[in-house]
C-alpha cells in the first residue's frame, strides 16, 4: 500500500530541555510545517542535523547544529545516515514529501527517487514569508 511521508526540516529555535522532537523545535515555521505534516501524512520524521532522521516521538536534547555550515563532504554523511534509516520506512511507489531548505534535501531526491518514491517539494523556491503564508493557506484549508 502507497504511504504518503513528509521530512520537515529542524530549526534553529528550540526548547532548552531535552523533550520528544516534536516539541524541541519552537519557531512558527517548525509548528506549521509539522502540523501539516501530521494533516496530509501518513508518517512524518523530522530532519535533524545533529540526530539525522528523527521521529516525532523521539525523546532529544537540544543542539546547535545546521547543514547550512556544514561542508558538502559532511552534508553527504549526514544524508547517507538518514537514508539508511529511511529506507525501512518507505517503499517504492510512497510519495515523499520534503519540507525543508536545499541544504537538507539535495542529496535526499536521487536515492528516493532511484527507489522507486515519488519526491515532492512544494516549498521550493520559496523565501521564508512565503513558505509560512503557503502552510498558513494549506492548514486553513485553502490552497489557491
Amino acid at each position: 500500500m502507497t504511504q504518503k511521508t513528509v521530512l520537515v526540516a529542524c530549526v534553529g529555535k528550540k526548547a532548552t530541555l531535552p523533550r520528544p522532537a516534536r516539541d524541541l523545535y519552537t519557531s512558527a515555521w517548525f509548528k506549521k510545517a509539522s502540523a501539516y505534516a501530521q494533516q496530509i501524512g501518513d508518517q512524518w520524521f523530522i530532519l535533524s542535523a545533529k540526530y539525522g532522521l528523527v521521529s516525532p516521538d523521539q525523546v532529544i536534547a537540544s543542539y546547535d547544529e545546521t547543514l547550512n555550515r556544514m561542508p558538502v563532504a559532511q552534508r553527504r554523511a549526514w544524508a547517507d545516515k538518514v537514508l539508511q534509516v529511511l529506507h525501512h520506512e518507505v517503499h517504492a511507489g510512497d510519495v515523499i514529501i520534503i519540507l525543508a531548505g536545499q541544504r537538507y534535501r539535495e542529496f535526499l531526491i536521487r536515492p528516493l527517487e532511484a527507489r522507486g518514491c515519488q519526491v515532492e517539494m512544494p516549498m521550493r523556491g520559496l523565501r521564508i514569508g512565503e513558505q509560512l503564508r503557503w502552510l498558513n493557506r494549506r492548514l486553513e484549508g485553502q490552497h489557491g
